[in-house]
């Protein structure tokens, strides 16, 4: 794939900073559990706040940015949109593995084959939320 379709598709775009958020999460992770001693449920939460700030921020100068917020209140609201509208897509995300893992026959039961299903179908359900309810214009 080529950076002229990236650069041409909304959903590219947001595919690209959400690996990057992807990474901040991983990194973020990484820090609170080896260096802060934290909690693996008190680290992850913590770094998916990092993780969904960075996306947001990423998403309205890259992805959606004919529609981002230009107030700081506007821009408040739109964060706390798009935390909630990604809190809601983790959940979807996690249902759908969760499904795959507990009632799927061999070998869809896999939690790795969960862990892709589980990650497109959060994407496409993010996706659709930042699109029609965060960065709408």
């Amino acid at each position: 794939m080529n950076l002229s379709a990236i650069r041409q598709s909304q959903f590219l775009r947001f595919a690209v900073v959400g690996t990057a958020g992807f990474v901040v999460n991983e990194a973020v992770l990484f820090v609170f559990l080896k260096l802060l001693r934290l909690d693996p449920y008190s680290g992850q939460a913590v770094a998916f706040l990092f993780a969904a700030s960075f996306t947001w921020w990423g998403n309205r100068w890259l992805t959606f940015y004919e529609h981002a917020a230009v107030t700081t209140p506007g821009m408040a609201r739109e964060w706390a949109k798009f935390i909630a509208a990604n809190a809601l897509g983790g959940a979807v995300n996690y249902a759908i593995y969760a499904s795959l893992v507990t009632f799927a026959p061999k070998p869809f039961d896999s939690p790795f084959l969960g862990v892709v299903a589980g990650t497109l179908v959060g994407l496409l359900f993010n996706f659709t939320m930042s699109k029609r309810f965060v960065f709408r214009a």
